[in-house]
């Protein structure tokens, strides 16, 4: 695995059924062709998160029917849906089987061997917090999960669901937002629940090469203590955190098994302590959407001692299409600014096209988007650029400058200098950029743009006095190879 690795999450179901189309027969994931698989390695991904491969729960889909909000998403994503295009949360999980629909159980060992042989990585999902609430579980071992009291459920009916006559079981819930109604909460304090949790996990160490643990911080013993200690005061209480004694135990078979969390709350860097490989940067996110050009510069240079672990993004399942949420000239300034900082790099299904309708999970229909073309040429540039090796193997540093507008880091390796210079504002961005001097020549030096192919030539003299100039309208970018760039 590089450092700096690029993700690309799919949405399973969704390119199954689009790929069957593209080739006319019913596909499943050991018979798409290798092509599909192909045109991600060359595009330079070190990794594909197949999202949505579990069995989904029928209880799951009955809700998903019958929901108002989501009905009120399906309609606008999908117009003139019909109950054929709606499947359960794949966050409500049935079993950590392959759902049918993408072909026999067997087949996602096939798959990961043949991503593996074209240098790609499957990463599958977990999800630790909560089951479907029509699990096997909450029948077979319901003390596996949080069980409330007559007193509990009056309190609080929305939290929990009674599978039978006397048994209350609570939902999945974050703390901030009205419970996951579609799961049941799983207890961490139970030994048992969490050697049945590892022992799946192990399963999908044998299938995958990572996964992405889904809001993996409600995991942690605080977090789970803070909303559900009132109810497991009769459990032994342990001071072993679930993900230290989980991540230790499937590494012990498959050391290079790589974990992604989906964090919030800054407790990143925890979750990071604990074995995690990247840890989702939803702050580098709210910043990009909402914050200056010295927001960002500051928080960079505050996050710099956890940056190559973070996980940049800016679209994902969860999230509004990029075109959509920063608006089309922001977002590709604003996938400059992802591609090039340190870290994982996350890239979404359709955010390549320039797609704008944000899908809701629960869809395994979508509707027909026309990709823009002046986004795929920019991808695919921006993707060349940042698979030299400068960007993964390279030292990052942010530039020294106070221009107000404009983002400069650069990224060192051996001989290769890259400059990157994004105008994320507005307005136009000028300013005077101070270049290392070990990488200065006598007389001209040679300065490409990466994203236009456009080469200036500019008097070493010149930058040694005031420095390199540049001068960048709105939402405009330069990755600057100086002295002729590298590969």
């Amino acid at each position: 695995m590089r450092r700096h690795p690029l993700l690309y999450e799919i949405n399973a179901r969704l390119f199954i059924k689009r790929v069957s189309e593209k080739y006319h027969r019913a596909l499943t994931l050991a018979t798409v062709p290798e092509e599909e698989w192909q045109l991600l390695a060359r595009r330079g991904f070190d990794l594909v998160w197949l999202m949505g491969v579990w069995q989904r729960s029928p209880v799951a889909r009955q809700q998903a029917l019958l929901n108002p909000a989501l009905r009120q998403q399906y309609d606008h994503a999908l117009p003139g849906w019909t109950d054929i295009d709606i499947a359960g949360s794949p966050y409500a999980i049935l079993d950590y089987s392959l759902d049918q629909a993408l072909g026999e159980a067997t087949e996602l060992a096939k798959l990961k061997s043949k991503l593996n042989q074209l240098g790609l990585g499957l990463m599958l999902d977990f999800v630790p917090n909560h089951l479907a609430r029509d699990h096997p579980w909450t029948t077979s071992h319901p003390q596996w999960f949080i069980q409330g009291s007559e007193a509990d459920v009056i309190a609080h009916p929305e939290w929990f669901f009674s599978p039978r006559r006397g048994l209350h079981l609570a939902h999945g819930r974050d703390p901030n937002f009205p419970p996951w109604t579609d799961t049941a909460q799983v207890n961490f304090y139970s030994p048992d629940l969490r050697q049945a949790l590892i022992s799946k996990l192990r399963e999908i160490a044998e299938v995958a090469d990572g996964v992405r643990c889904d809001m993996a911080m409600l995991a942690l013993n605080d977090m789970f203590e803070g909303i559900w200690g009132a109810m497991v005061k009769g459990h032994p209480h342990t001071q072993t955190e679930f993900w230290a004694e989980a991540i230790g135990k499937v590494r012990q078979h498959r050391p290079d098994f790589l974990f992604l969390a989906e964090a919030y709350w800054g407790l990143e860097h925890k979750l990071q302590l604990m074995g995690f490989d990247f840890t989702y940067d939803k702050p580098f996110y709210d910043r990009l959407l909402s914050s200056t050009p010295t927001d960002i510069r500051n928080y960079l240079m505050s996050n710099t001692p956890y940056c190559e672990r973070s996980a940049r993004f800016i679209e994902n399942h969860d999230e509004r299409r990029a075109i959509t949420a920063f608006g089309r000239e922001r977002s590709l300034a604003a996938a400059v600014i992802l591609a090039t900082v340190p870290g994982l790099r996350l890239f979404h299904d359709g955010q390549l096209e320039g797609k704008r309708i944000q899908l809701p999970t629960q869809l395994v229909s979508e509707p027909v988007e026309t990709a823009d073309a002046e986004v795929v040429q920019f991808y695919d540039r921006l993707l060349k650029v940042v698979n030299q090796s400068a960007f993964h193997n390279g030292e990052w540093g942010l530039a020294d400058d106070g221009h107000h507008n404009l983002l400069v880091w650069l990224w060192r390796y051996v001989k290769q200098l890259e400059v990157v210079v994004v105008n994320y504002s507005p307005s136009p961005g000028q300013g005077w950029l101070k270049l290392p001097s070990p990488l200065k020549t006598t007389g001209e030096i040679m300065l490409r743009d990466e994203l236009s192919g456009v080469t200036y030539s500019r008097d070493t003299r010149e930058i040694d006095r005031q420095g390199l100039y540049v001068n960048l309208a709105p939402y405009h970018a330069l990755i600057l190879a100086v002295g002729g760039g590298g590969s």
